[in-house]
């Protein structure tokens, strides 16, 4: 681990994503959105992460439901601030406003998630939601409070 121009704790992006693999297998959330990260870089706050949208995740239109489009969101959003804080850190959302811009079908999203402002008590963040075929679906913005664990 090395520090950031903000004596911040910094990943290297293998460390990063190693460390995102441990934490989502510990998130139940992680695990119904069979959310996996692909990419991660931790001095600038971002992560993207693949989820798997299943059938039953559909509203009678055949298209997957808002909360769970949020959820995916809300996800790449937090671990882009948490990534570069102490692993004792979480951040549970305050607010997300999502916009809805496409219709998303069943299968393999990608969520961007980055991080606009890190104080030492709230952080501001947003994502953007894609298909397989780089389809803009959504995107959020969102509001965090840094706390400690426990």
């Amino acid at each position: 681990m090395i520090r950031d121009r903000d004596n911040q704790m910094a990943r290297t992006e293998a460390e990063a994503l190693r460390w995102l693999e441990r934490r989502f297998a510990e998130l139940p959330v992680a695990t119904l959105l069979d959310a996996s990260p692909i990419a991660c870089n931790a001095g600038k706050g971002e992560v993207t992460i693949a989820c798997t949208a299943r059938p039953d995740f559909c509203n009678l239109l055949g298209w997957v439901q808002g909360g769970m489009l949020t959820a995916m969101l809300d996800i790449a959003m937090s671990y882009a601030v948490l990534v570069s804080l102490p692993d004792e850190q979480l951040i549970p959302s305050l607010e997300i406003k999502t916009t809805y811009i496409a219709p998303a079908r069943p299968g393999r999203l990608v969520a961007t998630g980055s991080t606009l402002r890190k104080g030492s008590s709230i952080a501001f963040m947003e994502g953007r939601l894609q298909d397989a075929g780089g389809t803009l679906l959504a995107t959020a913005s969102a509001t965090g409070q840094l706390r400690k664990r426990g």
